[in-house]
């Protein structure tokens, strides 16, 4: 990319809300094209996890949760419903650290973070259906939804743009959370620049970008954390660098090579 080529970012406004089933691809042409936009070639599109999740029936009714001895054993020491603590179980392939008030898991995808996702954060509680509080689930595998979502657009546009799939994380050394990319289709996630040279001709032996998650905190600051309803960002003017396409999971770093495992 130029050092001089602008690089713009906007929401997708009127995102109606999404219900389960909802065909996202359309309903976001759709909005699009109520603001007079459009997909241009190159076009990035971050949408926000949660819109995913409920358009694909991510949800999980508490009243129907049977907590087992393992969640009761850990809802004691983390101080949480154990009802939830058996959902974030359930969407786990391991527990990393408990303590009260906090429980970071891989999540089934592989993602290390707070809860396996799971949030109440932005679910209409009041039609969810039934009693109870109703909780949202990270999708089962957002490769897949983004790459559906992308050949969706295609489809409907003729422009297949990248997409990546959002979600808020803590980091275990920093405060605050931050948007990352937990799906990707269209788009090299990792840029490798080893064997690159800097300014003063140094050759690059470690340097490896994830712009994958650098758009989708870039387009995190536009979509807000509370009430903006806006769940989708376009990322336009961004030139991806000429690399292989990858699912997000390429971000994963080995656990043998996971200084915090």
């Amino acid at each position: 990319m130029s050092a001089t080529a602008p690089v713009s970012l906007f929401p997708i406004s009127a995102v109606p809300l999404v219900q389960p089933g909802d065909d996202l691809a359309a309903l976001l042409v759709e909005a699009l094209a109520a603001g007079h936009e459009r997909f241009l070639p190159g076009d990035v599109l971050v949408v926000a996890q949660k819109i995913v999740s409920k358009a694909e029936g991510r949800f999980v009714h508490l009243d129907d949760v049977q907590p087992d001895a393992e969640a009761l054993r850990l809802a004691a020491v983390v101080d949480r419903d154990p009802r939830v603590v058996q959902v974030v179980l359930n969407e786990s392939n391991s527990v990393l650290r408990a303590r009260r008030g906090l429980l970071v898991v891989e999540q089934r995808n592989g993602w290390v973070c707070a809860n396996a996702g799971v949030d109440r954060s932005n679910i209409d509680q009041g039609n969810a259906g039934q009693t109870g509080e109703t909780l949202a689930l990270l999708p089962w595998d957002a490769d897949a939804s983004a790459a559906a979502l992308r050949a969706s657009i295609e489809a409907l546009t003729g422009v297949a743009p990248a997409v990546i799939i959002n979600d808020s994380h803590g980091r275990a050394w920093r405060i605050g959370t931050v948007g990352v990319a937990i799906g990707c289709a269209g788009l090299p996630p990792v840029w490798d620049q080893r064997g690159l040279r800097d300014l003063f001709g140094y050759t690059l032996h470690a340097s490896e970008e994830c712009i994958a998650d650098e758009l989708a905190a870039a387009a995190s600051l536009i979509m807000g954390q509370s009430n903006e309803g806006r769940p989708a960002v376009i990322v336009r003017g961004y030139s991806l660098p000429a690399a292989p396409h990858a699912p997000a999971t390429a971000i994963q770093r080995p656990a043998a090579m996971d200084t915090f495992r």
